[in-house]
């Protein structure tokens, strides 16, 4: 089966940032969360993909193909949703058509125009006289209406109100009824990854933490709570990540390592973010280093 990306050891130097080695896939068919803090390195992750930005080593394929091989046909196959609409504020939704219909060979005027209608979008408002929200929905109906093969939104859901929100999730579900389909969503509102995402991708100071399968994640993993002296019964092994608060340990660990006798919360994805963030992860050897072997 193709994927609709791969990125391999992908490295960029910027100025104050680097990527280092990030690598992940999005099957085709599928919806993945991409996730982590404000300058983490999604966005330029984002950009390289799209080969906005040159990248300095590693490779990225897209549909099995690398840009430099169809670049055209290649972006042809794309829909992309930045942050903020990057049109001039005097247009209207309904000059932008007869913009993007010079774009894109496969540009449908008929759909752009039903999506809308759907969304509640006024075709002859200016750019500046639209909400946030009918920004973001007018940005996804532009995205949309040449058919696409792939999504890739950077924070499409930042700032908007939850009947907004869930108006957009719904119109990316709809879109993924055609198992061709496949997005990249890029969002720190965990919540709405939670309800449509398949994978979940974290980014934390450019290196990739971990790419899982969302329901690994929520129902494979688990969080335990308790002291350092509880901390010693807790089987080395099972130990993904923790840190320490004022009231004690959060541990994630692996459910199937760890004995019955244990009590163990579901995480959420938030949860597990803050975890691998605010505390420390990497091999068992840490549990001794860091908290057993604590004065």
């Amino acid at each position: 089966m193709t994927n609709a990306i791969e990125v391999i050891n992908l490295r960029k130097f910027l100025q104050k940032f680097q990527l280092k080695d990030v690598s992940f896939t999005l099957p085709k068919g599928t919806i993945m969360g991409f996730v982590g803090e404000n300058g983490a390195g999604k966005t330029t992750t984002i950009k390289c993909i799209l080969d906005l930005l040159k990248i300095d080593a590693g490779k990225i394929r897209l549909f099995g193909k690398e840009m430099s091989e169809d670049d055209l046909a290649i972006k042809s196959e794309i829909g992309v949703v930045f942050d903020d609409l990057h049109f001039p504020e005097t247009l209207t939704a309904k000059k932008i058509s007869k913009f993007m219909n010079k774009v894109f060979s496969n540009w449908d005027e008929s759909y752009y125009f039903h999506l809308l209608n759907k969304l509640k979008v006024q075709e002859n408002k200016k750019l500046n006289e639209l909400s946030r929200g009918m920004k973001m929905k007018l940005s996804i109906a532009i995205a949309l209406a040449h058919h696409p093969k792939l999504l890739i939104l950077d924070e499409p859901t930042s700032g908007l109100d939850p009947i907004v929100r869930d108006e957009i999730l719904d119109l990316f579900l709809e879109f993924m009824q055609n198992e061709e389909h496949s997005i990249l969503f890029s969002s720190h509102i965990t919540s709405d990854l939670e309800k449509i995402a398949d994978y979940i991708t974290f980014i934390h100071e450019g290196k990739i933490l971990f790419s899982e399968s969302k329901d690994t994640l929520l129902y494979e993993y688990a969080i335990w709570r308790g002291t350092k002296d509880e901390l010693k019964d807790l089987p080395p092994e099972s130990i993904l990540a923790m840190r320490e608060n004022s009231f004690g340990l959060e541990v994630l660990v692996k459910r199937n390592e760890v004995s019955t006798a244990f009590e163990l919360a579901q995480p959420t994805i938030e949860e597990i973010m803050l975890i691998y963030v605010k505390g420390v992860h990497g091999s068992a050897s840490f549990v001794d280093e860091r908290f057993l072997n604590a004065n």
